[in-house]
């Protein structure tokens, strides 16, 4: 193991969050960090039976450094765990993005709207040919249809690389002919 990622392994700086910060959390208390530190892998294993998995994994935790590989054997989709089971409760009409633009723009998109707007552009993905398996890359300023198409990805089963909307044609070629992507997702003004 390199020295330098020896190092990085022994971080040991914390940055404590505000207090008003720490009050609205979800979790504000230190007891689920002494629950992790005792019982790492029954916590983590807590944390993912709260998303709805296709499959279940076998096992939490494969460690071989450097490399870790968690929730072996499990299956999950991003687009079923950000959208559906949120639809089917009454989060469905609460805010998912709101975003802010220039100048001044501004939409709130509930989690039913997002949703339907997921759907829709995984048809017209599908409707391209686009399959599971597929890799689409997408170069887009950061507007809410980013979110729309990264979800529509993963709700086909379609692996996605987002390239940031700064970089030259050129590059964005290289990126495109290294994915072998079926399909680039831009937007027409920026």
């Amino acid at each position: 193991m390199s020295e330098q990622l020896a190092t990085l392994l022994q971080e040991k700086r914390t940055y404590a969050p505000a207090a008003a910060f720490r009050r609205r959390a979800h979790v504000s208390t230190t007891a689920a960090h002494r629950r992790a530190e005792k019982q790492r892998l029954k916590f983590w294993a807590d944390r993912a039976a709260e998303l709805e998995w296709m499959k279940p994994w076998r096992k939490v935790l494969e460690w071989k450094l450097p490399h870790a590989k968690w929730f072996v054997g499990g299956k999950l989709n991003a687009a079923v765990n950000c959208l559906d089971r949120h639809v089917r409760t009454a989060t469905r009409n609460k805010v998912a993005i709101l975003w802010e633009g220039e100048p001044g723009d501004r939409r709130a998109i509930s989690y039913w709207e997002l949703y339907r707007e997921v759907n829709q552009f995984a048809n017209v993905l599908k409707g391209l040919g686009v399959s599971k398996g597929d890799r689409v890359a997408i170069y887009m300023p950061m507007i809410p249809e980013v979110v729309v198409a990264m979800l529509a990805c993963a709700r086909i089963g379609a692996p996605h690389s987002v390239v940031f909307g700064g970089f030259s044609a050129e590059s964005l070629s290289d990126r495109i002919n290294d994915a072998r992507a079926k399909v680039l997702i831009t937007a027409d003004l920026g």
